[in-house]
Formats: structure tokens, sequence, C-alpha cells
């Protein structure tokens, strides 16, 4: 005879709950160190701080050249690890059949997302800016960005391209579509919403990394013009502000605006995305 100390109904109900309390802890740690950095660092932010240079090393002045420096290093990585990571998906889906090159890409993506950031920035001091000759510059951190990015492309992209249903393929193949144009007229456009979502997470760790670029930028404090240009992400000042005590104030303002822009790029990507899937579902 077996004996019940719990009925189902009052473990579903405590089960539950655990989950619920799960969920909320996880959104008030969320709140709390978001609304502590924006109750710190929004005194500091004005038109002034947001459109200037700064001056005395950051005592003084604005952060233009940090966030002009930041949008150029995340949109370059994006270029970059984007289509490499959504291709390499797509072959591992719908091409690869040899088992011991998928386990040896699945065991290579796993392995580079679990590099330290510190590591790639020592890598790209050494092969970008040294070996290849391209210079502490603003296209040396997009290139280490990238290779940052790339594995969590690539794995979420995999899974949003396996979970396409298969009647999508055959319906396609029936009509007389090549498997290219099933992949490229079906199968991407159903996976996009899943595809942009791992975007989102490797730009979201491209754009607030500072051990990966502080080697490779220069930490030029100059407005960058092109790419080959050195410059300073705000991640990056935001660590030198902090660590060399030159204005804590400033440091809590550059967070700010660091978590404010995190924040837009999530929210409006999120909300195209929602819509697309609206419009694909005759919504």
């Amino acid at each position: 005879m077996s004996f019940r100390i719990i009925s189902p109904k009052t473990s579903q109900k405590i089960m539950t709950g655990i989950f619920w309390a799960s969920g909320i802890v996880t959104v008030l740690i969320l709140l709390i160190i978001i609304g502590y950095i924006l109750m710190k660092g929004l005194p500091a932010v004005n038109p002034e701080f947001l459109l200037s240079e700064p001056v005395d090393s950051g005592r003084a002045g604005g952060i233009a050249p940090m966030i002009v420096s930041s949008l150029y290093v995340t949109l370059l990585a994006g270029i970059i690890a984007t289509p490499l990571g959504v291709g390499a998906a797509v072959y591992m889906t719908e091409y690869a059949t040899e088992e011991r090159i998928v386990k040896l890409i699945k065991f290579g993506a796993e392995t580079l997302a679990s590099i330290p950031s510190i590591v790639f920035g020592l890598f790209g001091l050494s092969f970008f800016v040294v070996f290849l000759g391209l210079g502490w510059s603003i296209l040396s951190g997009g290139l280490v960005l990238a290779l940052m990015a790339l594995p969590t492309i690539f794995q979420v992209a995999q899974v949003s391209v396996e979970t396409v249903p298969q009647s999508y393929r055959e319906g396609s193949l029936a009509l007389g579509a090549t498997k290219w144009e099933t992949i490229y007229r079906v199968v991407i456009p159903a996976a996009i919403p899943g595809i942009t979502t791992g975007v989102i997470l490797g730009m979201a760790r491209a754009i607030s990394e500072a051990a990966a670029v502080m080697f490779v930028v220069g930490s030029a404090l100059s407005m960058p013009v092109s790419i080959f240009d050195p410059g300073r992400p705000l991640p990056l000042h935001l660590y030198v502000l902090a660590t060399e005590g030159i204005s804590l104030k400033n440091a809590y303002g550059t967070a700010a605006v660091l978590v404010i822009i995190v924040l837009l790029i999530t929210v409006l990507t999120n909300t195209l995305v929602d819509r697309y899937r609206r419009k694909m579902m005759g919504r």
C-alpha cells in the first residue's frame, strides 16, 4: 500500500505558487537593478550630456562619442554575426547529414559560448589588431563582438529553424519549389521571430561588453568617423569612470543611458517581431 502525504490538488497548488514566486522574484530583481541605476543616473542625463564630448577624461562634458562608438561596434557585430549564425543553423538543420560534423559544430558553438570575454579581447588584440594590422579601431571591436555573439545567434536560430513544421517544407516541395527556395521562402520566414530573439540576445551581450573591447578599440575620447577610427563604447567608458574614480556621477549617467538603449532596442524589436508574427498568422 502507498500513502499520500499531500493530495494531488494540494501539491498542484504548492508547485503553482512556487513557480509564480520564482517569476515574481525574477521580475523584482530586474526592476530593482534597473530602478536603482536609473534613479542614480538619470539626474546626470540631459541634452548636453548626450550630445557633447567628454572633458578632462570624462570628469565633465558628455558621452556623445561613446554612444556612437557603441552603436558602431554593435551594428558591425550584428552585420557580421547574423548571416554566419543563421547560415550555420540552416546548414545544421537542412543540409548536414554526417553525424560527426554535426557534433563537431555543436561542440565548437558550445565551447565558443563558454569562453570568457577577456579571452576574446586578448585574441582580438593579437589577431585583429597586431597580426591583421587593423589597429585599435571600431572594426577590431566589431569583429571581436561578432565572435562573441555568433554562438548565441547560431544556437537560437538552430532551434527556431528546427521547430518549423515539416509539413511546411513538404508542401513547398510538392508545389515544385527547390530545396533552396523552400528554405529562404518558407523555412526562414517562419523562423524569423526566433532568429530575431537570438540576434537580440547576441547584440545585448555585444553592446554591454567592456572586457572584450578594452584591448581592441583604443579607448579614444574623440568622435569616431569611420570604422577604422579608435573609439570608446559606453561599457568601457563606464568601467574607466568607475574604476579610476574619475566621476561616479557620470558613471551612473553612462550606465543609465546604456540601460535605456538596451531596453529601447529590446522593446522595439519585440514589437516588430510581434507584428510580423501576427501578419504571418493572418491577424
